[in-house]
């Protein structure tokens, strides 16, 4: 066991944890910004030619290009997060992850550029892909390493809490543009603003990640030279179960969580004809709530177990979803609230213990790569997928119903996968499994 230094003491820990989550939340932004622009007008400035519900269904495609985008970035970072350090990674991440939101920002629009609009728009949103890939497992990584093993899940948690932090930054900063302009303003340049604001929100981010300490678990299999030469192909070759357990557990989250917060905003404002307001209202709130239930919920792992308290936010998610659209259908923009707010409680209690869960399943030497790895594919096939599938069903059957029922689908998955996945809680970080260390001295 490494001891506790100076740099690895409880007031290191509380920063890693602050500069983690602020991190997060700032990468987060940038992605949600995108989203909620994907949702209400990218349609309009880079795919005018086409109906409004196949403009957003294109619009959302190229949203999809950043997951698809996240497990390469899982690959590439977690490689070097395993081989150089968790800390250096997460420099550049933010760093990459920035840049392409504020470029996002000056692109020019399909009525000045033609198709070249929509390509540029592309290759923006791989690299913002690609930068967030790298994130999730750094920042989870570094605050789990840290601190008190007895509070792993709840110090985990705390880069989840990014999520909402980030979502409420974005949705908040859109809803005010969107009040103190028209809509012939905010259609023209104000949508731009959020995106040029990630640049300056990105050097806050980088001077705190710059202040903290390395993981002091990787500092440990540094100083044995025991860090891992290839880790996908070693994480790959001994922790493939792992691999698919992570999958499984995150995609029915993910599916849940995209439907709750960015689908809710085509499905309103399109479908019911409600002012987009009402569901920017509804997910601010609901993202608000999961500020304080996120970190209660990580929390509660640690003392009933990872698999508990993922469970019961699994189970209470799919039974929802048949709720959320019936009171989503009512326009009433209390009921709205209401079933936003409800869905996003049980989206918490999945979240919650999910990265301490995820990173659990794999050893030191391996756990940026492995988790990324299980972590960013199952974004692609839940999270990039969600908003086009959800679209493409309403489109075919006319009726909520067959959105309910996928997303049930991808939640009896993740049921499934935590149900028969072992306790983590318990696990000892410090373990690794008999083959990996065959691996360790075959390639020594």
């Amino acid at each position: 066991m490494v001891s506790q230094t100076a740099g690895s003491g409880p007031s290191s820990a509380r920063r890693v944890v602050v500069a983690s989550l602020i991190g997060t939340s700032l990468e987060w932004y940038d992605f949600f910004v995108y989203g909620t622009a994907a949702a209400l007008v990218f349609n309009k400035l880079f795919f005018p030619s086409f109906e409004p519900l196949v403009g957003t269904l294109l619009a959302f495609t190229t949203y999809a290009v950043g997951f698809a985008a996240r497990p390469l970035g899982g690959i590439i970072f977690g490689h070097y997060g395993d081989r150089l350090g968790r800390k250096n990674v997460l420099v550049v991440t933010l760093l990459v992850m920035g840049l392409a939101t504020f470029l996002i920002g000056l692109l020019p629009t399909y009525a000045t550029i033609g198709r070249w609009a929509a390509i540029l728009l592309v290759a923006l949103r791989f690299v913002q892909g690609l930068g967030l890939g790298g994130e999730w497992g750094g920042a989870v990584l570094m605050s789990m390493e840290h601190g008190d093993p007895a509070r792993r899940g709840l110090n985990a948690s705390w880069p989840q809490v990014g999520v909402p932090a980030g979502l409420l930054l974005a949705n908040g900063v859109l809803a005010l543009i969107s009040a103190l302009t028209s809509d012939a303003g905010f259609l023209s340049w104000g949508w731009r603003v959020p995106f040029l604001l990630s640049g300056v929100l990105v050097l806050v981010g980088l001077w705190i990640r710059l202040t903290i300490s390395e993981s002091p678990l990787f500092e440990e299999i540094e100083q044995e030279h025991t860090k891992a030469r290839m880790p996908v192909l070693d994480v790959l070759r001994v922790y493939p179960r792992s691999v698919l357990t992570a999958l499984g557990a995150r995609i029915g989250v993910d599916v849940a969580f995209y439907t709750f917060v960015l689908f809710i905003v085509t499905y309103v404002t399109q479908v019911l004809k409600v002012p987009r307001a009402t569901a920017l209202n509804a997910v601010l709130i609901g993202a608000a709530v999961q500020l304080a239930l996120i970190p209660l919920f990580g929390w509660l792992s640690d003392r009933l177990g990872r698999r508990p308290v993922y469970l019961f936010g699994a189970v209470g998610a799919l039974l929802w979803v048949f709720a959320f659209f019936l009171l989503l259908d009512t326009r009433s923009a209390p009921l709205i609230v209401l079933a936003t707010v409800v869905a996003l409680v049980f989206h918490a209690a999945m979240y919650g213990p999910q990265a301490a869960f995820i990173a659990e399943l794999f050893s030191t030497r391996l756990r940026y790569s492995g988790a990324s790895l299980g972590y960013q594919i199952a974004g692609v096939l839940g999270g990039a997928l969600a908003p086009i599938i959800s679209i493409a069903l309403l489109g075919r059957f006319h009726t909520w119903l067959a959105i309910s029922l996928y997303v049930s689908a991808m939640l009896l998955i993740t049921i499934v996968a935590v149900f028969a996945a072992q306790e983590t809680s318990t696990i000892n970080l410090h373990a690794e499994k008999p083959t990996e260390r065959a691996i360790i001295d075959a390639s020594a």
